[in-house]
């Protein structure tokens, strides 16, 4: 049961209001965001937007958190000097957002507290405010990776897009 209403909210689901939601003008301040951030920390933050799985891929038992994990290797979030990758995933027809850290990042950063950064996102999207929610997580993941992953005046290479990608 859990499988086709998941199938109906990705075939039926506001999934196409992706432009809408994240316009051109959002996107540039997310990048603006992430190359801000990225100067205060040896992390490489990436933004993935997707507005709805495949149905057959939801009928094969695809979610969200595994998808995050294929697209964190698409976009090679992986492939950092430092293993200091960070990807934000949203799907949008499912009203999902997941954080995947590379093993670098990881092995300083609890779960918790990317979950923490989900929880205020998601709260903030269910409102309909997709600017200060999008912003608001960038600027909590800059934060955490600043304390965690410094940057102490070190080159740091810009490794990834800043651009969110929409997929």
């Amino acid at each position: 049961m859990a499988r086709m209403r998941r199938m109906l909210i990705n075939l039926l689901g506001g999934w196409f209001q992706l432009r809408r939601r994240f316009p051109a003008t959002l996107l540039d301040e997310m990048a603006a965001a992430i190359v801000a951030g990225e100067r205060s920390h040896l992390g490489e933050v990436c933004f993935a937007i997707e507005s709805r799985l495949a149905p057959l891929a939801v009928l094969e038992g695809l979610d969200s958190a595994a998808r995050a994990r294929q697209v964190f290797a698409q976009l090679r979030v992986w492939d950092t000097e430092s293993n200091s990758g960070v990807l934000f995933y949203v799907l949008m027809a499912e009203h999902r957002i997941e954080i995947v850290a590379d093993r670098g990042i990881a092995a300083k950063v609890a779960t918790s507290e990317w979950n923490d950064i989900c929880a205020r996102m998601q709260e903030r999207f269910a409102r309909g405010q997709w600017r200060d929610g999008s912003l608001e997580g960038i600027a909590a993941a800059n934060a955490l990776l600043a304390r965690h992953f410094p940057g102490d005046g070190q080159s740091n290479p810009d490794e990834l897009p800043d651009r969110p990608v929409l997929l």
